[in-house]
């Protein structure tokens, strides 16, 4: 009798590193390289490249855990945890973006591919920051680093991934928290 496998988890850090707070992502994984993370999980910094998101999320893991500056009306440094696979969650296919990271659209993408070619979806789960600083993109200047709340709320972002993930690899769900 062989044991069951692990579940895999991966964790994701997607966002800009020119566009101040959309670096979240960015900078959590950067901090979560300072502690060995368990068996079965992958961390990785994805930033704005979304194909590489969509292939690597139909790379057999059990769930993903998004991180990104998620926009949600709170105070600036708020973190969140949302189940992307709730109700009232729609991932409606849509283009891909091949020079670009919209978590909609590369969800969408990937799920659909998914489904094209029989492989398993995984859980997704998004450990969001509430930005201070948002950027369009087409501003004349670009702005490299974290605002105060939101660098202040890095330590933390890590804190509650080990927390997720852990969850993840023991097949609980993720809560999903106020905010």
């Amino acid at each position: 009798m062989t044991a069951p496998a692990r579940p895999r988890v991966l964790v994701a850090g997607i966002g800009n590193i020119f566009l101040a707070d959309d670096a979240f992502g960015p900078e959590v994984i950067a901090a979560l390289r300072e502690d060995p993370l368990p068996d079965g999980v992958d961390a990785a910094d994805f930033g704005i490249r979304g194909m590489d998101l969509v292939y690597r999320l139909l790379d057999g893991y059990d769930a993903a855990v998004l991180v990104d500056a998620v926009p949600r009306g709170g105070p600036p440094g708020t973190l969140y945890v949302l189940d992307v696979d709730g109700p009232g969650t729609d991932l409606a296919p849509a283009a891909p973006e091949a020079h670009g990271m919209d978590p909609v659209k590369v969800l969408a993408t990937a799920r659909e591919l998914a489904g094209w070619e029989g492989l398993a979806f995984p859980r997704v789960v998004l450990v969001g920051c509430e930005p201070l600083t948002r950027m369009r993109g087409d501003e004349p200047d670009v702005v490299h680093g974290l605002s105060d709340p939101v660098r202040a709320s890095v330590g933390e972002a890590v804190r509650l991934l080990e927390t997720v993930v852990a969850e993840l690899l023991l097949g609980h769900p993720a809560e999903r928290l106020p905010g």
